[in-house]
């Protein structure tokens, strides 16, 4: 017994670093089947999101402020109060930042409703498969005698489940 349950944690094991080289496989492929424009967005707003990107504006307007408000003898302010070319160049970084994070989220949101179809096309087939089950452990119930004590508990479970019907209460049930 002892001997079988090690097996079945050796087997358990490997399926489930069969199943992260599947999933970073996965993974690798969608990166790859990335166009350049998708990679330079993915680059940018990661950087947007990060610590340095941060400082880094912090001492960009902080620098320009002080530059502009004739802190730093020698150095002719370029963009006097109210810093108007500042506000445009902060605008126009805005703008663009927005437009790479939106293709960005798109992006991901393609991934994740395509993992989703994944997911529910799994969820589909187990569903199959352990309706299947159940009505082999019905046989063998029936095959030992145990219709009563099996009646109750696979009556509902061995019937196929109706997709389309399910869909239909969860629209009924948003609305």
């Amino acid at each position: 017994m002892q001997e079988q349950v090690s097996a079945n944690q050796k087997t358990n094991k490997a399926s489930v670093q069969s199943n992260i080289e599947k999933i970073i496989s996965l993974e690798k492929q969608s990166l790859q089947n990335l166009s350049p424009v998708e990679k330079l967005a993915n680059t940018v707003t990661a950087f947007a999101g990060s610590t340095p990107c941060i400082l880094l504006h912090i001492i960009w307007f902080g620098g320009w402020i002080v530059v502009n408000t004739h802190m730093i003898p020698g150095i002719t302010p370029f963009d006097p109060f109210p810093f108007s070319f500042l506000t445009l160049v902060v605008s126009l970084e805005a703008i663009f930042l927005t437009l790479l994070v939106l293709m960005s989220q798109n992006r991901m949101t393609k991934e994740a409703d395509k993992r989703a179809q994944l997911t529910l096309q799994i969820d589909m087939l187990d569903e199959q498969e352990t309706t299947a089950i159940l009505r082999m452990v019905q046989k063998i119930g029936q095959h030992l005698g145990l219709e009563e004590e099996m009646k109750d508990l696979t009556a509902d479970l061995t019937e196929a489940t109706d997709i389309d019907s399910i869909a239909k209460k969860i629209d009924e049930a948003q609305l």
